[in-house]
């Protein structure tokens, strides 16, 4: 049929964009949709006339459309339109059940079987048009083709390990077949990974997230895969929208959640938690964000922790924050965390406690549960702890001696040394309570040791009379006395140079002891003669 003989019955408005005449018995010959309308419209003698919102691809579109009609079913299907066409074919139902022969739907998938003879730009302009045209589920099978594409295109250019790589992303080691160590080789291999990483970045975060599945169910290398995701994360945020950068954000936290944290940038996580901290995000997507930081909190730096507070708070420091990391570091069971990691995370407490005790603002509950938000088995010694509280102390000097305890119940004074005990017992900023327990404690544990070594000497030695109980001055010079009777090794004679000290530590702290008892005898006779009668504990025996 001649186009200039055709009767142009129907009249269809695309998009608002432009107007076309087309014979209606031609376009519904292949299509689906306007079969439908042209049948409920039966017997009207005026033009009719169809309006079109959401037509993928608009106007320019629709006119490959009529060319395709009216050339009996004949167009050149290429990488640069068939995105374009086939989601106007699903919309204009397009199939062999309306036309009798090959429609424009099976062509254009007949088209995606020589994907594998596509450019790679070929098949990322398809993509790239897939994303600018409002098309449905209908096209999914078509983008899972692209994308399998670009990811076997991706692998092929990559020596990939059977198994994903668990080293992490910040010492970007990978692993290949080249063994060889020279810098053009290291450059070479760290272009080897990234290279596709500049060409996906225009792509949606929809189009991303289903590309980073591929990956991962064809066992790529997570650090590369977490590498990527930042780096699409941050070119995305230069252009970006604040809608568009909380959908990239959500994107990014969800798939770095399906990878092996172990090879996750840790630094790079708290890049985006800081970039992120004044987004509306989801509480999912934070929760998602910080248990993941959480997770591996032993890897973090005193620079990490100190995230600033949120907008509105007057405290200098977002301590809540560093007490959810802790809890999800600690998961639901503490005893299933490595002692050597827990140890790790309280030193790294330690710092922070000392760097935040400065801040005017910080509450006394919020400094007790940063010093109580590990458990007693991760410290050795509890100096660090006890110097970040002298500072808060020295700060908060306005505190009641209420207050001021219940800061000091986070101390454990039987992990502190001696030098920070001494050091306690003089210390004005702590209240009297505080130093009573840090004396009473350095008592029990020269008690202890005394014994212990008397069960030592008793085992090793001749049996000779036990120090009297009752005298701690006799008792430390019988140690001395029991060392002097042995024929010592050089361990032996280190043991006895300590145990001398040791005398001498018990002497002066019994000689505080018994100030401190006056002291508070003097204070409980003065509160008696206000009150009824109090009997006065015996501090010190």
């Amino acid at each position: 049929m001649e186009i200039q003989d055709c009767f142009f019955d129907l009249e269809i408005d695309v998009n608002g964009e432009d107007t076309f005449f087309v014979n209606k018995r031609v376009i519904s010959s292949y299509s689906g949709r306007i079969n439908k309308f042209v049948g409920k419209s039966k017997g009207a003698t005026r033009r009719l006339k169809v309006i079109f919102n959401d037509f993928p691809g608009g106007a320019a579109n629709f006119e490959l459309i009529t060319r395709f009609c009216y050339n009996k079913g004949n167009l050149s299907i290429n990488p640069l339109n068939i995105s374009n066409l086939t989601c106007a074919a699903h919309f204009m139902e397009m199939n062999k059940s309306i036309s009798g022969t090959e429609n424009l739907c099976e062509k254009t998938e007949k088209s995606l079987e020589e994907i594998r003879y596509w450019t790679w730009s070929e098949v990322l302009i398809t993509l790239k048009q897939f994303q600018d045209v409002s098309c449905e589920d209908t096209s999914l099978s078509v983008l899972d083709k692209c994308l399998i594409s670009l990811v076997a295109r991706i692998a092929s250019s990559c020596e990939m390990s059977p198994c994903s790589s668990t080293s992490s992303s910040d010492s970007s080691v990978f692993r290949w077949s080249c063994d060889t160590r020279s810098t053009e080789s290291l450059k070479n291999t760290s272009f080897r990974t990234t290279w596709w990483f500049e060409d996906l970045v225009s792509l949606d975060s929809f189009l991303i997230q289903m590309l980073v599945r591929l990956l991962v169910s064809r066992n790529f290398d997570h650090g590369i895969i977490s590498r990527f995701l930042f780096y699409y994360q941050k070119s995305r945020f230069s252009s970006a929208l604040m809608d568009e950068k909380i959908k990239v954000v959500v994107m990014v936290v969800d798939m770095l959640d399906s990878l092996d944290l172990r090879s996750v940038s840790y630094k790079s996580l708290f890049g985006m938690l800081r970039v992120c901290s004044n987004m509306n995000l989801s509480q999912s997507c934070r929760d998602k964000m910080e248990s993941m930081i959480g997770s591996q909190l032993d890897q973090a730096t005193l620079d990490n922790m100190l995230v600033p507070s949120p907008v509105g708070k007057s405290y200098l420091y977002d301590v809540n924050l560093v007490l959810r990391f802790v809890k999800a570091f600690l998961g639901r069971e503490v005893c299933c965390v490595p002692l050597s990691r827990l140890k790790k995370v309280a030193r790294l407490m330690d710092l922070y406690l000392a760097e935040v005790a400065p801040d005017p603002y910080l509450k006394p509950s919020k400094f007790l549960a940063l010093m109580c938000a590990l458990p007693n088995s991760s410290r050795d010694s509890c100096d660090g702890v006890y110097y970040a509280v002298n500072l808060y102390l020295e700060v908060h000097s306005s505190l009641s001696e209420e207050q001021k305890m219940k800061v000091c119940y986070g101390l454990n004074f039987e992990k502190l040394s001696s030098d920070a005990s001494n050091h306690l017992t003089r210390n004005p900023k702590f209240p009297s309570k505080s130093a009573v327990q840090a004396v009473i404690s350095q008592q029990q544990k020269l008690k202890n040791l005394l014994q212990d070594t008397n069960h030592a000497v008793a085992f090793t030695g001749p049996s000779t009379s036990s120090p009297s109980p009752g005298r701690r001055d006799e008792g430390s010079k019988q140690i001395v006395l029991y060392a002097k009777k042995f024929n010592l090794t050089d361990e032996n004679e280190k043991l006895k140079a300590h145990l001398q000290g040791m005398q001498w530590r018990v002497v002066e702290l019994e000689k505080v002891c018994r100030k401190m008892q006056v002291q508070m005898t003097k204070m409980m006779k003065s509160r008696m003669s206000r009150h009824s009668a109090k009997s006065v504990p015996k501090l010190c025996s």
